[in-house]
C-alpha cells in the first residue's frame, strides 16, 4: 500500500502570508494529503487565541509545529523576527523535520522564506521543495526584478539622490504583461542606495532562489495575468496558478461553520453595522496587517472620509500608528460618529462580500487586492511599501479597478477621492469592471478552470512523488 502523501508547508510569519497558506494546506488535505504546518511560536499561539485553529480540532492527518521567533512577548511580523529566523531557523527546521513521525513528501515553502536556507535544508533532507508566493505574478516579477536590476547595473543605487531627483520614474520595457512600468513601482527594497546593501541582498538570494526549484505555485488566476504568465511559464518549469484559493473552498464552506484563518480576534460587530446599511453605501477602510502611518495622515484621513458625506467602516489595528497610541482630535471621533464605524480587525472577506460594501481603500497588499476582485469591489490604493506598489500599479493602469492615492495625502484629496468612487462615473466603470474580474475569478475556480485544473495538478504531482 502506498504512504499517504505528507507536506510540510512553511509560512512566512505574516498575517496574510499564513492565511493564504493556511488555505492551501486546508485544499490539499481535502484531497487526502497530511499536513504539517509550522509557524513562530507567538503567531501560533495568537492562532490558536483566534480561534484560527478550530476547525482543525477533528482533523486526522494535520499537524502544527513551531520554531522560536525570538520574541514570545510581542507581536512576531517585524524585522527584527526576521533576522532572527535568518540566524535560527534553518536549525530549527531540520530538528523539526527529522523529529517528524510520517515520511515528508515534499515540502511547499513560502518563496520568502528561501532566505532562512530552506532550500539547502531540503538538499540535506533529500525532500523535494516547491515555492508558494502568496502574492500575484507581477508582485513575484517585482521582486525578482532584483536580479535582474542587478545584472543591468541599475541597482544598487549609488546615492541617496537617486530617490528624489526623478530617476525612478525611468520606466523599464522587458516585463511582457507589466509594460511602461517605472522603478517607483517595483518594490520600494530594491531602490535602497548602498547604505542598506543587507537588506537589497535578502531579496537579491531570494529572487535568485526562485530559479533553483522545480515547481512554483502563484495564488492568482490565469485570467487576471496572462500575458505576465505566458512569460514566468518560459523561465519556470511546473507553474500552478491556484486563486482565489477561496473561491475554490467556498464548496467545502458551505458544509461547515465559518472558519476563521486570522491571527487576531474578529470583532462581529462590524459586518451589525453593515446590516443596517444600503447596498453599495459604504466604503471599507482596511491597511492590512503590517502599514503603519503618521498620526496626521490618519487625521487627514478621517476627515476626508467624514467629508466624503459617505458611510465608512474603518479598521484601526491597535500598532497602526508607528508605535504610537492612537489619538484622534475630540472634534474628529464626534464627526465620525454620524457616518463612520471604527473597529480594530474584521472579516475582511465576509465584509468585502456584504452588499453594503460599495469599495475598498486599501494599502494594496495582495490577499486585500485578491479578495475585492473576488468580491467585484473597485478599489483606492494608499500603497505602503513591498508588492503593494506593483500591485497598485497593475490594478491602476492593468486591471482598471483602482485609484491611486498618495502618501501625506490631505484631507481634500481623500474626500475628491472616496466621491469619486462611491459616487462618480469613474466609480461606477471601475465597479463594472470589477465584477467581471469577479466573474473571471469565478470561471478559473470552477470545475473545468485554470486554477480548479491547476490545484488538482499539483496534488497530483505531491502523490506521484509520494509513490517515487
Amino acid at each position: 500500500m502506498d504512504p499517504v502523501p505528507h507536506v510540510v508547508i512553511v509560512p512566512y510569519p505574516a498575517q496574510s502570508h499564513i492565511k493564504c497558506m493556511l488555505k492551501l494546506a486546508r485544499l490539499l488535505h481535502q484531497k487526502g494529503l497530511y499536513i504539517t504546518f509550522i509557524n513562530t511560536q507567538t503567531n501560533h499561539k495568537l492562532l490558536v487565541e483566534s480561534g484560527g485553529t478550530l476547525w482543525l480540532d477533528n482533523a486526522v492527518g494535520f499537524w502544527f509545529k513551531t520554531v522560536p521567533d525570538g520574541h514570545p512577548s510581542k507581536h512576531t511580523q517585524t524585522y527584527e523576527v526576521w533576522n532572527f529566523l535568518r540566524t535560527h531557523f534553518y536549525d530549527s527546521f531540520l530538528d523539526i523535520i527529522l523529529g517528524i513521525e510520517y515520511p515528508v513528501t515534499c515540502i511547499i515553502c513560502d518563496g520568502f522564506m528561501t532566505c532562512m536556507n530552506t532550500i539547502n535544508a531540503a538538499e540535506k533532507l533529500n525532500i523535494p521543495i516547491m515555492l508558494c508566493w502568496t502574492m500575484a505574478a507581477c508582485g513575484f516579477m517585482g521582486f525578482y526584478q532584483a536580479k535582474v536590476l542587478m545584472e543591468k547595473q541599475i541597482i544598487p543605487l549609488k546615492d541617496e539622490i537617486y530617490l528624489t531627483n526623478g530617476y525612478l520614474d525611468k520606466e523599464i520595457d522587458w516585463i511582457p504583461g507589466m509594460e511602461e512600468i517605472r522603478l517607483k513601482d517595483l518594490p520600494n527594497e530594491l531602490m535602497l542606495d548602498t547604505k542598506h546593501d543587507y537588506l537589497l541582498n535578502c531579496f537579491l538570494e531570494i529572487a535568485q532562489a526562485s530559479d533553483m526549484v522545480s515547481h512554483t505555485i502563484f495564488h492568482t488566476f490565469e485570467a487576471l495575468e496572462a500575458s505576465l504568465l505566458s512569460e514566468i511559464k518560459t523561465k519556470f518549469s511546473n507553474v500552478y496558478t491556484i486563486g482565489p484559493l477561496q473561491l475554490l473552498l467556498n464548496p467545502i464552506s458551505e458544509k461547515e461553520s465559518k472558519i476563521c484563518y486570522s491571527l487576531w480576534k474578529e470583532e462581529p460587530e462590524c459586518v451589525r453595522w453593515l446590516n443596517s446599511k444600503e447596498p453599495s453605501s459604504v466604503v471599507y477602510v482596511n491597511f492590512g496587517s503590517l502599514a503603519v502611518m503618521s498620526v496626521q495622515d490618519l487625521i487627514e484621513l478621517g476627515w476626508g472620509l467624514v467629508n466624503s458625506k459617505n458611510y465608512f467602516l474603518w479598521i484601526i489595528r491597535a500598532d497602526l500608528l508607528d508605535g504610537k497610541v492612537e489619538v484622534l482630535p475630540q472634534e474628529l471621533k464626534e464627526a465620525m460618529k454620524e457616518k463612520g464605524f471604527v473597529g480594530s480587525w474584521c472579516s475582511q472577506e465576509e465584509v468585502l462580500n456584504h452588499q453594503a460594501v460599495g469599495g475598498f481603500l486599501t494599502h494594496g497588499g495582495w490577499g486585500s487586492i485578491n479578495e475585492s476582485l473576488s468580491a467585484g469591489v473597485p478599489m483606492i490604493c494608499w500603497p505602503f511599501k513591498s508588492d503593494q506598489l506593483t500591485n497598485c500599479r497593475q490594478m491602476c493602469k492593468e486591471w482598471e479597478v483602482g485609484m491611486k492615492i498618495g502618501k501625506n495625502t490631505k484631507r481634500d484629496e481623500v474626500e475628491k477621492l472616496v466621491r469619486a468612487l462611491m459616487e462618480g462615473l469613474e466609480g461606477e466603470r471601475m465597479r463594472k469592471k470589477a465584477l467581471e474580474w469577479k466573474k473571471m475569478a469565478e470561471i478559473a475556480t470552477s470545475s473545468d478552470g485554470s486554477s480548479y485544473l491547476d490545484i488538482e495538478k499539483l496534488a497530483n504531482d505531491i502523490i506521484k512523488l509520494a509513490k517515487n
